[in-house]
């Protein structure tokens, strides 16, 4: 119910409801005061009664501070994330209050940020925002619409198509194998080969262990992978002969760090003069190469771990004159 109370030449509303916190407001009129307690009665008999009083006070910041202390440190990237997170808390629009924080706030942000960055980095950090607003509003009592999903987002650039050539992959690994230090020669070479045997991603690799390497029934286990599920991963005999031709004074089979396995695929890169190149390509081109031999889709998907037939078609870059010919063999066959 409401009351009213004259205080200081002024009228206080205060609406009492079972189950609700305690609401107030000050006005310069008794009309004024009855009608806005009318307006927050109605919406709450409704459902539709929404308190803002914690997005008026809390920051876009404070969010962020305390999304990283209480839901990062479960997440698995929670290392990378929290160096995001940490970098957008530094910006000016984690001061606003989450009633400041508008679709039209967050558009200008968008625009401001897209002159300096890429649109995928661009879509990553309105990921963070949405994900810490949808939790929050989950989990903490923020009663707003999420102003993420109400902007346009930047277009999702189109994916890489970078595989490499046979001349390129001898050129990479003559190039480390020529370089100094020597120790270098057995790893770095071996990450490479093995990340075009298997079709692995990089984290997958340097986070595989020699006690998940099953040689009998040659494969390889990944309890955790970038989707969140386990794998197995068949090791053709290329594979095996790489992890046999190791050294293995260590739990994991390749003790890098991702970062550093990176930088040394690029500088190597160059010094083979091959442009244009990263890690991640080497992925697709084992992908690329496995559909030529695994035709069945779901038999090259239990390989890659790709979940979707959408994802999995990014990475298989067909080379459309073996196609043709494909097709005029078709023909043969069939005349």
């Amino acid at each position: 119910m409401a009351t009213y109370r004259k205080r200081c030449g002024k009228w206080q509303a205060r609406v009492t409801r079972k189950g609700y916190e305690t609401l107030s407001k000050t006005f310069v009129s008794k009309k004024d005061a009855q009608y806005w307690a009318r307006g927050i009665e109605s919406n709450i008999d409704k459902g539709a009664y929404k308190n803002l009083r914690y997005a008026q006070k809390i920051t876009f910041k404070e969010l962020i501070e305390r999304f990283i202390n209480e839901v990062t440190p479960s997440m698995r990237g929670a290392a990378a994330d929290t160096y995001r997170l940490r970098a957008i808390a530094r910006r000016p629009i984690s001061k606003l209050s989450m009633t400041e924080l508008t679709p039209t706030k967050l558009a200008e942000y968008r625009d401001q940020r897209l002159k300096i960055i890429a649109p995928n980095t661009m879509l990553r950090e309105l990921s963070y925002f949405s994900a810490i607003i949808n939790h929050a509003r989950r989990e903490w009592g923020l009663n707003i619409e999420n102003p993420v999903a109400m902007i346009k987002k930047p277009p999702m650039p189109e994916g890489r198509t970078r595989v490499l050539t046979e001349d390129e992959k001898i050129r990479i690994i003559n190039a480390i194998q020529r370089a100094k230090p020597a120790n270098t020669n057995v790893w770095v070479p071996a990450i490479i080969e093995f990340a075009l045997a298997t079709a692995m991603r990089l984290g997958e690799i340097t986070s595989l262990l020699w006690k998940d390497v099953d040689f009998n029934n040659r494969t390889a286990f990944l309890p955790i992978t970038k989707n969140g599920s386990c794998r197995y991963v068949p090791l053709s005999n290329t594979a095996i002969k790489i992890l046999n031709e190791l050294p293995r004074n260590h739990d994991r089979v390749f003790p890098f760090i991702n970062g550093s396995v990176s930088l040394a695929f690029t500088r190597y890169s160059r010094k083979a003069g091959v442009k244009g190149v990263r890690f991640h390509d080497l992925r697709h081109s084992a992908i690329t190469a496995m559909s030529g031999k695994l035709t069945n889709v779901i038999e090259l998907s239990s390989v890659t771990g790709h979940r979707s037939l959408s994802m999995l078609k990014r990475y298989i870059h067909l080379n459309v004159s073996e196609l043709a010919k494909k097709l005029d063999d078709q023909t043969k066959a069939n005349p």
